[in-house]
């Protein structure tokens, strides 16, 4: 018989596996919802002292008590971290780790290591009473640590009522791995609605992240359910019945393509267009156009591309070397305007900061240059690059004339946990006031995607903002690199026709 433990994430105990464990059993499994020190009726359980190693330890026992030869341990959310430190020490008795909307956190890293908006995680520190208990969150503040989408309202206020303080050592102490939860068997159960899907992770394998390349496993698999960061209160049979198959060995295995040590980006640009020199100055390339004999043209209008991410440190080529940028800077100085591509540092979520910065520098860089006309200058983002536009429709500067973006995110799934971040555009753009806005907008998006960009539109119309939307059928997410048809090749030109006439106004 294969007996399930299952584990939620903060503030909250074995209560919240109530429907879930009770169909487990209906189909003839054991269940053994976990309460870790602290949480739920144990709450009176903990003290200064309890952390991520306390928690550890509870379920190591509890693994311990069980009889059946297959246990199949679920990490619901941050509740991740306790089981792969079990799963670690107790390898030989775990079949297989189901990660229930949850990551892969590595040897050393935290819960609040991982928390990508600092302004989230020194908000969480600040909240922490008597310096070591951090308050459950409030009604409001809810949606910050996940999709509620799909919760009935009485599963809510239970939530809401029964959230217990979360002991700070479990979210700050660092995870120790020996490495043997590495060869275990592992499934993802990812929940659409909060910002993750097969599709996103396929996409990302397709860019050659490493991270996602090593989950090319037999011994991995994917399901996904349409709902949000709860669905043990959201979708609680369906839950049941996936992660029986889960145990089985079933879902979605992902496939590597035939070069997956050469990225996507790599694959060629979509217009045939004739490669230029470029001058690489820092994080930026600028290509140049040509210079016609006995004539003194002067600066001329320049555009930055920004490429989305998070792109890996070590990825190569990096975004600007990659076809796809390169083909962009190429094309719009054969049309007499300046090309810049940068390498901007969003390597994790968390980077978004940063990457504004290197935003921000690089276009003081592009200003300064004598050939550049500094009254007239366009930002073009691309993917989940597209949040690092909000700066600049919030505030947007007289000299820039127009702002781009293709296939963007434009604002956070509720997955990367970025809070109220800055970087929203779908609030931002109520600001951009007369700006000209190209968007270019794939039929055939992620649905994750797909929802920020509709959203963004809303709130464009409401506030009167000047977007022009550029559609691109059966395009698909990075359509330069998997896509070229006639109707991608004219996305493109319309896109780049469209910017300059701004610039060139």
């Amino acid at each position: 018989m294969t007996a399930f433990v299952l584990v939620a994430g903060p503030w909250t105990g074995d209560w919240i596996w109530r429907i879930v464990a009770g169909r487990l059993r209906e189909a003839g499994c054991a269940a053994y919802p976990a309460t870790l020190t602290g949480m739920g009726d144990r709450r009176d359980e903990a003290g200064p002292d309890t952390d991520l190693e306390t928690h550890i330890g509870d379920l190591v026992r509890l693994i311990d008590e069980i009889d059946d030869e297959q246990v199949v341990i679920v990490g619901h959310g941050m509740g991740i971290h306790p089981v792969r430190g079990a799963a670690d020490r107790r390898p030989d008795r775990i079949s297989r780790i189901v990660h229930l909307d949850a990551g892969m956190p590595r040897d050393g890293e935290s819960v609040l290591g991982l928390l990508p908006d600092p302004e989230a995680r020194a908000r969480l520190l600040q909240r922490a009473e008597d310096g070591w208990r951090v308050p459950a969150p409030t009604r409001e503040e809810w949606p910050a640590w996940g999709s509620l989408a799909g919760v009935p309202d009485e599963a809510l206020d239970e939530l809401v009522r029964r959230g217990v303080p979360q002991p700070l050592g479990t979210l700050s102490q660092r995870l120790r791995l020996s490495g043997a939860v590495a060869a275990l068997p592992t499934t993802g159960v990812l929940c659409t609605a909060n910002g993750a899907s097969i599709a996103v992770v396929e996409t990302l394998l397709g860019l050659g992240d490493p991270q996602i390349l090593a989950l090319v496993d037999p011994q991995v698999t994917f399901f996904e359910l349409a709902t949000g960061h709860w669905p043990m209160l959201s979708v609680p049979d369906e839950l049941a019945a996936t992660l029986l198959k889960a145990a089985a060995g079933e879902g979605h295995r992902l496939t590597a393509p035939p070069a997956a040590e050469q990225p996507a980006a790599a694959k060629g640009f979509l217009l045939d267009v004739p490669p230029r020199p470029r001058e690489r100055v820092g994080r930026i390339d600028l290509y140049l156009p040509d210079e016609q004999p006995g004539t003194d043209p002067g600066p001329r209008p320049a555009v930055l591309f920004v490429h989305g991410g998070p792109v890996p440190a070590d990825r190569r080529p990096t975004p600007r070397d990659s076809d796809t940028f390169v083909g962009y800077g190429s094309y719009v100085a054969g049309l007499g305007v300046v090309g810049v591509t940068l390498d901007h540092r969003l390597h994790g979520i968390g980077d978004y900061g940063r990457a504004a910065e290197d935003v921000a520098a690089a276009v003081e860089l592009v200003r300064a240059d004598p050939r550049v006309d500094a009254d007239r200058v366009a930002l073009w983002f691309f993917s989940a690059g597209g949040l690092l536009s909000a700066d600049w429709l919030a505030a947007p500067p007289p000299w820039l004339r127009c702002l781009a973006a293709t296939y963007p995110v434009l604002a956070p799934l509720p997955a990367w946990g970025l809070g109220e971040t800055r970087h929203r555009p779908v609030a931002a753009v109520r600001k951009a006031g007369r700006l000209p806005i190209v968007l270019s907008r794939v039929e055939l998006e992620h649905a994750e995607f797909a929802v920020t960009v509709g959203e963004f539109l809303g709130a464009a119309e409401d506030c009167g903002a000047d977007v022009e939307v550029i559609d691109v059928p059966l395009g698909h997410h990075g359509f330069e690199t998997v896509d070229h048809t006639e109707g991608t090749r004219h996305a493109v030109e319309r896109a780049v026709s469209s910017v300059l006439g701004h610039l060139t106004r």
